[in-house]
């Protein structure tokens, strides 16, 4: 498509779709959001660049196939699943830890953050590789 004003306004939504998923990606675990919602967001974001320039522009800008953010989004959540298990704990088990930024800064993060971050690199890669796979059609 070659619209002046598609171009114009997807450099400004995609970076705040791209915003979008990441607020979705960390407020899932307690809140409505996480891993699959957060990737579908991001999923579109890049679907809409991919419609405003080209196919090849947007997998350009992915800077890695959309095979690899599968494999590493399941090498992630493979790992979150079974770190329990070295510490002698059922599998699946949610471990939490604290990270002090600063004196007032505390980020609280856990096993069940990092299997969500898996899962929105496996979305984010399923989707990219169907709609830029069609796209190529």
């Amino acid at each position: 498509m070659n619209s002046l004003i598609l171009r114009t306004a997807t450099r400004l939504l995609v970076a705040v779709l791209l915003l979008f998923s990441f607020f979705l990606l960390l407020r899932g675990h307690n809140e409505p959001g996480g891993g699959f919602v957060g990737g579908l967001v991001a999923v579109g974001a890049f679907a809409l660049y991919g419609l405003a320039y080209d196919e090849t522009t947007a997998r350009q800008a992915l800077r890695f196939d959309t095979r690899s953010y599968i494999a590493v989004g399941l090498l992630i959540a493979a790992l979150s699943v079974t770190g329990p298990l070295l510490i002698g704990r059922p599998l699946m088990t949610g471990l939490w830890t604290e990270l002090h930024l600063t004196d007032t800064l505390v980020l609280e993060i856990g096993t069940p953050t990092i299997f969500d971050i898996g899962v929105y690199l496996v979305v984010f890669g399923i989707g990219l590789t169907i709609i830029l796979g069609m796209a190529e059609e």
